[in-house]
C-alpha cells in the first residue's frame, strides 16, 4: 500500500473511532450539550413532617422530569440528592449521585427517597448543607457548570451560629458564591413569611434566589392528569418550569 493510501486509511479509522466515542459518551460529554449541576436537599426534620410526604412526591416527579428532559425541562449532567441537617448540629450527610435515580419510575424514585431520607427528629442546618455542596462541586470538578440548588424545606433553621440578627441572617451562602457564574438557590415549601425572610435577610451577592410558598407548591398535583404517561404530562412540566425553574435574574452588586 502506498504511503498516501496508508495515511487515508489511518485517518478514516481515527474518524470512525472518534464517532464511536461520541456516540457512547454520556450526554454531558457530547459536543454541544451544555453541562449543569442539580443538587437537591430534603428536609427530614420534625418541623417539616406536615409537608414531608407531599415534598417527597414532588421531588420524585421533579427528578424524573429533569433526568428525562420532559417538556422543556433541562437535563442536568450531574445530580446529587441529600438531606439538610442531621441528628445534631454540624453533622454532615452524604449525597446520592445521579446513578441512584436513573432508569427508575416516579414511584420507584419516591420509594427510594423515603428509604434513604426518612422523616425524623433532626436539626435543620443549612450552613452545613451549603458547605457540603461546595465541597462536593469542587471535588467533582463541576465548578464551571451552572449550579441549581433545590431545597424542599419549611426554611426554618434549627441550628444557628450566633446571637446577632435573626436566624436567617446567620444562613451562610458564601461557600456557593464563586462556584460558578450561575448559582441559584430555590426554597420550596416555606411559608410566605419564611420565604420573605430568606429573600430579605439571607445575605448574598452572586447567588440568585427563588422561593415558592407552600400554598403554591401544593398546586402541582392539580396539573397532573391521571392515567396519562409522564412523558405526556404537558401541564405538569409546564407548571414546574414556570413556577419552580423560573429563571432568576442576577442581583445587582
Amino acid at each position: 500500500m502506498r504511503y498516501r493510501d496508508r495515511c487515508r486509511a489511518a485517518l478514516g479509522g481515527a474518524l470512525v473511532g472518534a464517532a464511536l466515542l461520541a456516540a457512547c459518551a454520556a450526554p454531558s460529554e457530547r459536543p454541544g450539550v451544555p453541562r449543569s449541576t442539580l443538587v437537591m436537599g430534603l428536609d427530614v426534620s420534625g418541623s417539616f413532617r406536615g409537608h414531608y410526604d407531599e415534598a417527597i412526591d414532588f421531588a420524585a416527579h421533579y427528578l424524573y422530569g429533569h433526568l428525562n428532559g420532559l417538556g422543556e425541562l433541562s437535563q442536568p449532567s450531574a445530580v446529587f440528592v441529600g438531606s439538610v441537617g442531621g441528628e445534631r448540629p454540624g453533622e454532615a450527610k452524604s449525597f446520592q449521585p445521579i446513578h441512584a435515580f436513573e432508569n427508575k419510575s416516579v414511584e420507584e424514585i419516591a420509594d427510594q427517597l423515603r428509604e434513604l431520607y426518612p422523616s425524623e427528629e433532626s436539626y435543620t442546618d443549612f450552613n452545613v448543607f451549603f458547605d457540603r455542596v461546595a465541597t462536593l462541586v469542587k471535588r467533582q470538578g463541576l465548578t464551571l457548570a451552572p449550579l441549581n440548588v433545590v431545597l424542599l424545606s419549611d426554611g426554618v433553621p434549627d441550628a444557628t451560629t450566633g446571637t446577632e440578627g435573626t436566624p436567617y441572617t446567620q444562613i451562610d451562602l458564601n461557600p456557593l458564591e464563586y462556584l460558578s457564574r450561575s448559582v441559584t438557590v430555590r426554597l420550596l415549601y416555606g411559608s410566605p413569611t419564611v420565604s420573605v425572610n430568606w429573600e430579605r435577610d439571607v445575605e448574598r451577592n452572586r447567588v440568585r434566589m427563588w422561593t415558592v410558598d407552600d400554598e403554591v407548591m401544593v398546586g402541582w398535583r392539580e396539573q397532573k392528569v391521571e392515567d396519562v404517561a409522564m412523558e405526556e404530562q404537558e401541564d405538569l412540566w409546564r407548571w414546574v418550569k414556570d413556577n419552580v425553574d423560573f429563571r432568576v435574574r442576577s442581583r445587582r452588586l
